[in-house]
């Protein structure tokens, strides 16, 4: 005698509509950094964020970081790529949540709450796969083979790590006295 109480039928709904959520709030964040909708500030303005936050070089960043929510989350939406996608929104939301992590834990003081939870929602598809509704299941699961959930999840905290680290190197660097030091263009003798 079975005791689930949940049908294949509900787990699926639910599976579904909790991937197309987080997926669509992927979008929504990472459409603020690449497009400046929702009150984002377009590549122009999270540039100039990342770069005071010390990613360098900060276009790259905040293209990265843009590519990371919005393309990972439609990837998440649509259930295509599942590892992939979300091992590229749990590292994106890893880097976002270590930023975060002098703040505190809750959100309403700047913590890394958020980011957390989504990252960790991500992490969750990467690695147990997208459902039945979802084009992964509908291409018989192609780009979803568990080796590549295996190696998606490892990369999370590897790639996580290695954006910490050259954060960190960026702002000791910003601290040393020399990066205080204006350079002088090629060719100029008036400083920049």
């Amino acid at each position: 005698m079975s005791h689930e109480t949940t049908t294949p039928v509900a787990t699926t709904v639910a599976r579904t509509m909790f991937r197309v959520g987080l997926g669509g709030v992927l979008v929504a964040h990472g459409s603020q950094k690449l497009f400046g909708w929702f009150g984002g500030g377009g590549i122009e303005g999270t540039s100039q964020g990342m770069h005071a936050m010390g990613f360098r070089p900060a276009r790259t960043s905040a293209l990265l970081a843009g590519v990371g929510e919005a393309g990972a989350g439609l990837a998440l939406a649509l259930g295509l790529g599942t590892p992939v996608a979300g091992a590229a929104a749990a590292t994106t939301m890893g880097v976002a949540a270590s930023v975060h992590t002098p703040n505190g834990f809750f959100a309403t003081e700047g913590g890394f709450e958020y980011p957390a939870v989504l990252g960790l929602a991500a992490t969750s598809f990467a690695v147990g796969g997208p459902g039945r509704a979802s084009l992964d299941a509908l291409t018989g699961h192609v780009l979803d083979r568990p080796w590549m959930r295996a190696v998606a999840v490892a990369a999370i905290p590897v790639a996580i790590g290695v954006q910490v680290h050259r954060r960190r190197q960026a702002l000791a660097a910003d601290a040393t006295p020399e990066a205080a030091v204006t350079p002088v263009e090629e060719g100029s003798t008036d400083p920049a």
